[in-house]
C-alpha cells in the first residue's frame, strides 16, 4: 500500500489548522502543520511534503515570500488559502508559481477537490508528451498539428504559440503578463486587450462554442487556464 499523500498547512490561525487537519485526514491524507513562515520552509525542506496550502497572512513574514523560497528549489505544488481576494493578490501570486488559489471563506468540497487534482497533476507531472488531448482538442506537440474532434484545424503561428504555452502550463492558471512576454515578448506585456483578442481568435478555432468555452477558460483579472480531462470531469 503507498504513503498517503503528505499536505503541509501553513496557517497561523489554530482553529484554521485544526479544521482542515480534521477533513484531509479523514480523505487519507497526512497532515503537516506550520504557523508561521519559519516553520514552513523548514518544513518544506525536511518533510518534503507532496502539496502546501499556503495562507498568506503570516506573523513573520508574507505567504508571498515564503511562495517565492520554495520555487527557488522546488516545484510542489503550492495551493494558496487566503482571506485576500483581489485581482492583484491573485496575479502576484501566480507570478510567483502558486497552483491554484482559493479565497476564504471556502467549502470543503471544492477545496478537497482541487487538491486531489493538483496532486494528480503533479503524478502525471514530466516533460510534456508529443500528444496533449482534454476532450475532443488534441495538441501534437511534435508535429504541430492541432485536431479538434479529430478533424485538423489551421491556426496562424501566434495563436499556435499561444496555445502551446497554454498546453506546457495545462491546468495552471498562466497570467496575462506571462502569456504577452511568451508570445509576444517583454515589450508586451502590458498589452491585455491585444491578448484578449487572441483568445477570443483561437477559442473560434478550437471550442464547440465559442460563446461557453469549455477548453481555455478565462480566470478573471488573472489570465487563462487550459483544462485538463480531469478538470473537464470536475467542470462536467
Amino acid at each position: 500500500m503507498s504513503e498517503p499523500a503528505k499536505i503541509l498547512v501553513v496557517d497561523d490561525e489554530p482553529q484554521i489548522r485544526r479544521f482542515l487537519r480534521l477533513a484531509l485526514e479523514t480523505h487519507g491524507y497526512s497532515v503537516i502543520e506550520a504557523e508561521n513562515a519559519e516553520a514552513a520552509l523548514r518544513a518544506a525542506v525536511t518533510r518534503r511534503p507532496d502539496l502546501v496550502v499556503l495562507d498568506l497572512g503570516l506573523p513573520d513574514r508574507e505567504g508571498f515570500d515564503v511562495l517565492a523560497a520554495i520555487r527557488e528549489w522546488s516545484q510542489v505544488p503550492v495551493m494558496v488559502l487566503s482571506v485576500r481576494a483581489r485581482e492583484t493578490e491573485k496575479v502576484r501570486a501566480f507570478e510567483l508559481g502558486a497552483d491554484d488559489y482559493v479565497v476564504k471563506p471556502f467549502g470543503m468540497a471544492e477545496l478537497l477537490a482541487r487538491i486531489g487534482a493538483a496532486l494528480r497533476r503533479r503524478a502525471k507531472d514530466q516533460p510534456p508528451q508529443p500528444v496533449f488531448a482534454t476532450g475532443g482538442l488534441e495538441v501534437d506537440l511534435g508535429r504541430r498539428i492541432v485536431r479538434v474532434e479529430n478533424v485538423e484545424v489551421r491556426l496562424s503561428p501566434k495563436q499556435y504559440r499561444l496555445l502551446q504555452v497554454l498546453v506546457v502550463n495545462a491546468g495552471k492558471v498562466v497570467t496575462h503578463r506571462q502569456l504577452l512576454g511568451e508570445v509576444w515578448g517583454a515589450a508586451h506585456v502590458q498589452d491585455i486587450q491585444y491578448l484578449r483578442v487572441f483568445v477570443r481568435k483561437l477559442r473560434d478555432r478550437i471550442e464547440p462554442d465559442p460563446t461557453l468555452p469549455r477548453y481555455l477558460v478565462t480566470e478573471l483579472g488573472v489570465g487563462y487556464r487550459l483544462r485538463t480531462p480531469d478538470q473537464l470531469t470536475e467542470a462536467g
